[in-house]
């Protein structure tokens, strides 16, 4: 009988190996930027087309690679990090596997340029498929040039697999901006279709941050740092004041690798027990430097898992240190009732001398000097000299001029028995109502509320159990979509706009459903760098919803959620009718209660909520009687 094992192509292998190394195109970027990290460069630019799918280059100035080198690093297993198996537990480098560029030339069309810096001449090579279509001598700067076009142009099926452009970007977005959090002394640049996304210049971890996230994230900070023979930490945690809804800005570095960690995050919370509200995360940007033969790096392909040899005591080093932060910038409360606050010195002032304060004189001031003269009333003359004047030898130009009634400043007023009721006074604050106001007509049933939660409406066979929040839901989604797609809804205009602040990715994605949104009621008179300010909103949207609205709708937009949406305008209809409709626990007036029934039986499907849960339930008479055996 004939062998039936084989040892596969080189190509096929490197396309095997392709899948685990190169997921979407955010995976080509976090390889090709951790090469240049990795390259000793200072100034790193990235450049991407749609999301990665039709370009992805990264451009640097580091060291550069020679002929052989350009060639070899195409090959799989070939790499300039380790040597021997005990280099893997002394890692000081980003990649060390030496299999993600031949993974993406098996993929892609690679165009790779570089040149030393004691060469004249560098190397230009051009690669489709694993196949080398050629290889040039040019001139060219000092660096490395790696540009990688038509990701998965050989795998379709892969190339179908990704999501739309706006998650796509999302995801190269988060991998640019964790190693640039990582390496604040680098220089990096993004370029997104020609247009300049990020330009970071070299600088220290908070204003890398700041860079990253806005300035409005300098206010936020919480510096965190401590020293022990297990671990180093440094880096920053936000105020509970500041957490939010979604878990976005969360960042762990270890020895300069982001990395993910559900235990280390779990220490963070914590650290927060007791100072924050239910369902907000707080964000953190934290650097652990630990000796590298104390971890295992070498997990999976992503390199975002790491093993530690003492989780535990790590565990308790984080969550202390967090603790002692944020009561040492009196963040989070002491237990020293007898203490004055007021006389605590700042901390950004412990460290300084006291100065002797300076004493001004104003030598021209002289108080004998002259005042203007005081006019006096004639009632001075009921005391000049104990005398008295009498009337035929007063001087009338001291006479009091007869000043007219007080009742002459009510003359050509309305009269007072004016009915008061008639008077309508504008509200004081602009709050939108949770139902239109017309008119509902008289029910031959009347409606019941249970546990704040269901309504009760009688029908002739029976009862209808109606869930609000998912009937709610179902009401504004119709409604939302209506306006986006059919017509414009009404606005309500601000007297003091909103202004909001965002990350350069969020407000592109702002930006990119403005049109939606403004659709939907909202009127945005500006959108800049890093904020926005809102000058209208939607008539049932009040004007302290405005912010967790659109933080949760950016989360959703981002994360593409739900998978099922049809389109960004479902999406977003989605996510507004899940943010804005009526909680659980609220208490609706009669007349709520029945708008609600009537306007969830006006839908086109009322049995479902968006995301396809129940709506409502309904019980018959004869149920019933079968319940009670009747």
């Amino acid at each position: 009988m004939s062998s039936i094992i084989q040892l596969l192509p080189d190509h096929v292998a490197n396309q095997i190996a392709a899948g685990e190394v190169v997921q979407r195109p955010a995976s080509v970027v976090k390889e090709l930027l951790e090469n240049a990290v990795d390259a000793g460069s200072t100034e790193i630019k990235l450049i991407v087309k749609d999301a990665g799918k039709t370009l992805i280059q990264v451009i640097d100035n580091g060291k550069g690679m020679s002929v052989t080198d350009a060639r070899l690093c195409f090959e799989r297993h070939a790499t300039s990090k380790i040597r021997h198996a005990e280099d893997l537990f002394s890692l000081h480098t980003k990649g060390f596997r030496g299999e993600a560029l031949a993974s993406i030339a098996a993929i892609a069309h690679v165009e790779l340029k570089t040149r030393q810096d004691q060469d004249e001449l560098g190397t230009h090579l051009v690669i489709e498929g694993s196949k080398f279509t050629s290889q040039e001598v040019a001139v060219l700067p000092r660096g490395t040039s790696f540009s990688v076009k038509n990701l998965f142009f050989n795998i379709p099926a892969r190339r179908n697999f990704l999501k739309s452009d706006t998650v796509e970007f999302r995801h190269v977005i988060d991998e640019f901006e964790r190693v640039a959090m990582a390496h604040a002394n680098i220089s990096f640049i993004l370029f997104h279709n020609g247009s300049e996304m990020f330009n970071l210049p070299s600088g220290n971890q908070r204003q890398r941050i700041v860079g990253i996230f806005g300035g409005r994230t300098n206010e936020k900070l919480v510096p965190v740092k401590e020293s022990t023979e297990i671990v180093e930490i440094t880096g920053f945690v936000s105020k509970p004041e500041f957490a939010k809804k979604s878990r976005g800005e969360q960042f762990f570095f270890v020895n300069d690798r982001f990395i993910k960690s559900g235990y280390l995050h779990h220490a963070v919370m914590a650290a927060y027990e007791g100072l924050l509200k239910d369902g907000c995360q707080p964000g953190y940007y934290l650097y652990l430097d630990v000796p590298p033969h104390t971890i295992d790096i070498n997990i999976h392909p992503t390199k975002t898992e790491i093993k530690f040899d003492d989780e535990h005591a790590l565990y308790a080093i984080l969550r202390s240190t967090i603790k002692h932060s944020l009561g040492q910038f009196n963040v989070a409360p002491v237990l020293d009732f007898d203490r004055d606050a007021n006389l605590d010195t700042p901390y950004s002032y412990e460290a300084k001398e006291a100065v002797m304060p300076s004493v001004q004189v104003d030598r021209n001031y002289n108080p004998f000097a002259e005042e203007a003269p005081v006019k006096h009333s004639s009632s001075f003359a009921s005391s000049a000299g104990g005398g008295s004047f009498r009337g035929d030898s007063f001087n009338p130009t001291f006479k009091k001029e007869r000043q007219p009634a007080w009742e002459s400043l009510y003359i050509g007023t309305s009269p007072a028995n004016e009915e008061i009721a008639e008077i309508n006074f504008e509200s004081e604050e602009v709050t939108g109502s949770l139902f239109n106001d017309n008119e509902v007509e008289q029910a031959v049933y009347k409606t019941y509320q249970i546990h704040k939660k269901y309504i009760v409406s009688p029908i002739k066979s029976g009862m209808v159990i109606i869930d609000q929040k998912r009937a709610h839901q179902r009401i504004l989604y119709e409604q939302f979509l209506r306006n986006i797609t059919v017509q414009q809804a009404a606005s309500q205009q601000l007297l003091f706009p909103l202004v909001l602040h965002y990350n350069p990715g969020e407000l592109a994605l702002i930006t990119e459903m403005k049109e939606a949104l403004e659709n939907t009621g909202f009127v945005f008179a500006e959108i800049n760098r890093d904020h926005l300010v809102v000058s209208g909103l939607p008539v049932n949207v009040a004007e302290s919803e405005v912010s967790i609205l659109l933080e949760e709708l950016i989360n959703d937009l981002q994360q593409e959620v739900p998978d099922s949406s049809f389109s960004q305008s479902d999406r977003i209809a989605k996510s507004m009718a899940r943010s804005l409709a009526v909680r659980t626990g609220t208490l609706l007036t009669e007349k709520e209660q029945e708008n609600m029934v009537n306007a969830l039986f006006a839908c086109k499907e009322p049995d479902v909520s968006p995301f396809n849960k129940p709506t409502f339930i309904t019980m018959r008479v004869e149920d019933i009687d079968k319940r009670f055996a009747i």
